[in-house]
């Protein structure tokens, strides 16, 4: 399949140094287009899948509304602890991920959900990675898996998460057509992604830096 543009390598490289990258091997994917968006290709049935992570009542006051069309599915695999903290932390985690494939479907870089889960430098990359798609008139469609997600908390406002994706059942698709491109990529589907979180006055953890590395070994399976 086509791999769909990813979100930009750094989505602003807004203190990678602090990232933890030993966590899950992982390391700057360097270029400012290598972090492609994956869409879930384990098929094996004991997998343990699941829906955006819920908040809790009183942070999600505020929260604007996400609502991903139908042809678009992100699984979130094993993505709780057991931990309240870091619970919350993974919670935010996903609800920055829908977020951003919300503007990107709508093609709207002034989304609500932007500003919400993202901060600093990284939400200005997070609107240019949206005016990419845009730009290209593309949208997409297909599933994300999310998975393998290992959280360390540094203080009561920082934490870094690891994860994996796979986007082998993500296709590009033409905003104005709605054609899907299914051309066979060379490209691997696994990105490994890197991000630190810090926690605002609202109690929502907002991504403050990402990277990702497209093919690390880490996440193939």
């Amino acid at each position: 399949m086509n791999r769909r543009p990813t979100l930009l390598a750094a989505l602003s490289l807004t203190a990678a140094a602090a990232l933890t990258l030993s966590a899950c091997g992982g390391g700057d994917s360097g270029g400012g287009k290598s972090n492609d968006k994956i869409a879930g290709a384990n098929n094996d049935t004991d997998a343990k899948k699941s829906a955006s992570p819920t908040v809790s009542e009183e942070v999600a006051v505020g929260r604007p509304e996400i609502n991903l069309p139908s042809d678009i599915v992100d699984e979130y695999e094993d993505w709780k602890t057991g931990d309240d903290v870091e619970d919350t932390v993974l919670a935010d985690t996903a609800e920055r991920i829908d977020a951003t494939n919300d503007a990107i479907v709508r093609g709207d870089t002034g989304a609500p959900g932007l500003p919400f889960y993202y901060r600093d430098k990284a939400l200005n990359g997070a609107v240019e990675w949206v005016q990419e798609y845009k730009d290209a008139n593309l949208s997409f469609t297909g599933t994300t898996r999310y998975y393998d997600p290992k959280v360390t908390l540094s203080g009561a406002t920082t934490a870094t998460v690891v994860y994996c994706a796979d986007e082998s059942r993500g296709f590009n698709k033409n905003r104005e057509t709605g054609k899907v491109d299914r051309t066979p990529s060379d490209e691997s589907p696994y990105v490994l992604y890197n991000t630190r979180l810090e926690k605002s006055g609202k109690g929502v953890w907002q991504t403050a830096a990402l990277i990702s590395k497209r093919g690390d070994k880490t996440c193939a399976e």
